[in-house]
């Protein structure tokens, strides 16, 4: 009996599964006060979010975020379809496709986990954007989200998922709950995961205008028959850090969550380290003795973010920091920039990296080159513009990620 059982249960065993790749991600944390979206309005509440693809696919997942929650998220209804208008809250008609969870069209997510939707069947073109719309019967407690999203998402009362659009909906440039859309995609497809803090995850780029660094990079990829198989996932946070928690969990603290936990993630790009350097002097002077342990325990750091990415056969593309001097909220002297240019210098040279990317470069000075150039400022002397983003994408060698 046992033998008849085993040889009945081979050929499902033998079928071939789908390749799954992460094609649009958004890092997730606990959205600070500002940025929490009313426990009023998450009550009986539909919440349309719009994201933005790199690959495409015939067939698409969801997966749902209660990474931060402290009790179950009950989702009771979700509706993936093409978003019509990223300004808008409206969909394609006849693309509006339900997801079940296990068949089943509701799902409890317990406190610090991810869910995926059952795998829907959905045209959904590279560089196209989803609206995904879930219903919230009770409002999370503990938000999960994504603060930065550049990007406009819709919440109305009521089960209105399914509605061709929402009309008199409320609306806010964050993302909740929501953390991945995924695509069956074939066996050579892979993703490029972009890790950072709001240099990546984009501040200073325009709402609803995909033209942050990684969105820039998808669209390189995508204008290549060698590369168009490459997605770009973004899990940048803005104020985040290598060493210490800030706005969202420590970068070694995410590696599991943002990077190895994303079906396909073949690469990382790594940009990380300006606040943990602004952060040091932004209040009081320091010593050298305190600047030196600092550099030495930011290289400690990366070191250990490559070995744990080449332990799951991910390969690292290190990238220099780019300049701050001016920045109005780390005004950084010229202990700051010194610890730049030597964690700089440690990224270009030391061989740890797979890959470099000189950021630095791409978006310095020439005369200054401790400062950003005015043509590559966002305004605040920290963070590129949309044109800054661009010119660091195109800095990016495609041959490196292939």
């Amino acid at each position: 009996m046992f033998l008849g059982a085993l040889m009945l249960a081979q050929p499902a065993l033998a079928a071939t599964p789908e390749h799954w790749v992460a094609s649009w991600g958004a890092a997730q944390q606990v959205p600070e006060a500002a940025n929490l979206l009313p426990e009023a309005d998450m009550q009986d509440a539909t919440l349309r979010q719009v994201v933005h693809l790199s690959v495409g696919g015939k067939t698409v997942r969801v997966r749902f975020s209660n990474a931060f929650g402290t009790q179950a998220l009950t989702i009771d209804a979700a509706h993936v379809a093409r978003s019509a208008d990223k300004a808008s809250a409206k969909i394609v008609p006849g693309t509006d496709r339900a997801l079940t969870f296990d068949g089943r069209s509701a799902i409890s997510i317990p406190p610090g986990a991810d869910y995926l939707s059952d795998p829907v069947s959905l045209d959904a073109p590279a560089l196209s954007s989803l609206a995904i719309s879930i219903h919230l019967p009770q409002a999370p407690a503990g938000e999960t989200g994504h603060p930065g999203s550049r990007a406009t998402s819709y919440f109305v009362h009521g089960d209105h998922t399914a509605d061709a659009d929402l009309p008199g909906a409320g609306h806010v440039d964050h993302w909740y709950q929501l953390t991945g859309v995924e695509v069956a995609a074939a066996p050579a497809a892979a993703t490029i995961v972009a890790f950072g803090d709001s240099i990546t995850d984009g501040h200073g780029a325009t709402t609803n205008g995909d033209d942050r660094w990684p969105d820039n990079l998808a669209a390189r990829l995508q204008a290549s028959a060698k590369t168009r198989s490459l997605a770009v996932v973004n899990v940048g946070i803005g104020g985040n850090h290598l060493l210490t928690d800030g706005l969202g969990p420590n970068a070694l603290a995410r590696l599991d969550r943002d990077l190895f936990a994303r079906p396909g993630a073949k690469t990382m790009i790594l940009l990380e380290a300006i606040n943990d350097l602004g952060k040091l002097s932004r209040e009081e002077v320091r010593t050298r003795e305190m600047h030196a342990s600092l550099v030495a325990d930011l290289i400690a750091a990366y070191r250990q973010m490559i070995l744990r990415a080449h332990g799951q056969g991910v390969k690292v593309i290190g990238c220099t920091l780019t300049p701050y001097v001016g920045s109005d909220y780390y005004h950084p002297d010229g202990p700051s920039e010194a610890d730049r240019q030597a964690l700089n210098d440690w990224i270009r040279t030391s061989g740890m990296f797979d890959a470099v990317v000189d950021f630095d470069k791409a978006v310095r000075d020439p005369a200054h080159p401790e400062r950003m150039l005015p043509a590559y400022d966002s305004g605040d002397h920290l963070h590129p513009s949309a044109a800054g983003y661009k010119v660091m994408a195109d800095m990016i060698p495609l041959e490196v990620l292939r």
